[in-house]
């Protein structure tokens, strides 16, 4: 109990000295300030409403796509993104469906991506593994060229690529001729190669001990201690190939096999003057090319987490 909250103390210290008494008096009328995490309660309101700010801020943009792909006549103005109800319609959607076949475009997409996570993630995995745990000759020169790759830009590549591709391989129009340029990611490789470098090497020695051969070891006690690992290389995988647009454009002439963003710019070009509401078609492409990564992220983001990979070694 304080000073202030004592009464024969308090008493005491008003006769000795008035001021130190109306002070500490002061002081005991004064309401405490409740933190939180090392916050007061007036700065985590203010953190919480920028925070909710921003938030909103992300969100308008995927907002106003919805909401323009609804609308009947487009509005430009920002009112246009408070429409009327009267304005609201799905004719969209039926009318760029009519015109590139939306599921078709998705099932490409799939391909494509599905091609380029499933040869991303073995050979990441090989190569990760190789680098992190193996010891070998010129390791050290492949992480470096390895490193060297990632500074060099798609771009400057892609005409090569495309004759190399189409002219002596023959794989124009063709899924593997999408998906070959992405089937080694060296973003993977890195990705794995830190998380195997975490993993302790006793458990490997153990293993070896035990007479297990280097894929059984990577099988059965690797893979499952970096799984945050493949989750988090399948997910930002996914978003390059799936929103890729340049390179199916060029390997692919058949529209059968355009993914649906190749879809959509052709619809852009070619057809979107000759329809009723070409913004609001092309917004409702939009939103069926941007559903499966929603959708994904919603359902995986708990899963970015570290896992704790040295609790697989006792003591």
């Amino acid at each position: 109990m304080s000073n202030a909250q004592n009464p024969a103390v308090a008493a005491d210290l008003a006769k000795t000295d008035p001021a130190a008494a109306k002070k500490a008096r002061a002081g005991a009328a004064r309401p405490r300030v409740r933190k939180v995490d090392g916050l007061s309660r007036g700065q985590n309101i203010l953190r919480y409403v920028v925070l909710s700010i921003g938030a909103l801020l992300f969100l308008f943009p995927f907002y106003y796509m919805v909401i323009g792909s609804l609308q009947t006549t487009p509005d430009p103005t920002i009112a246009g993104a408070f429409p009327n109800p009267a304005n609201i319609t799905g004719q969209n959607y039926v009318d760029i469906n009519s015109r590139i076949n939306l599921f078709q475009g998705l099932v490409n997409s799939g391909i494509f991506a599905g091609g380029v996570i499933l040869c991303t993630v073995v050979f990441g995995v090989l190569v990760g593994y190789a680098l992190a745990q193996l010891e070998w000759r010129g390791r050290g020169v492949t992480f470096g060229l390895m490193l060297l790759v990632q500074v060099i830009p798609f771009q400057l590549l892609m005409i090569p690529l495309y004759v190399m591709i189409a002219r002596d391989y023959g794989l124009a129009d063709t899924y593997a001729g999408m998906i070959l340029p992405f089937a080694i990611n060296s973003t993977a490789v890195l990705v794995f190669r830190q998380y195997f470098l975490q993993v302790p090497r006793a458990l490997f020695d153990a293993a070896r001990i035990d007479g297990a051969g280097e894929l059984k070891i990577l099988w059965s006690i690797a893979l499952p201690l970096v799984r945050p690992a493949l989750l988090t290389v399948v997910l930002l995988t996914f978003i390059g190939p799936w929103n890729e647009f340049l390179w199916p454009f060029l390997i692919t002439k058949e529209t059968s096999l355009q993914p649906l963003a190749v879809s959509l710019a052709n619809y852009l070009t070619n057809v979107a003057g000759t329809a009723a509401n070409p913004i609001g078609a092309v917004l409702a492409g939009a939103c069926v090319l941007a559903a499966p990564m929603v959708i994904l992220f919603i359902i995986f983001q708990r899963h970015f987490v570290s896992s704790d990979i040295g609790s697989g070694v006792k003591g």
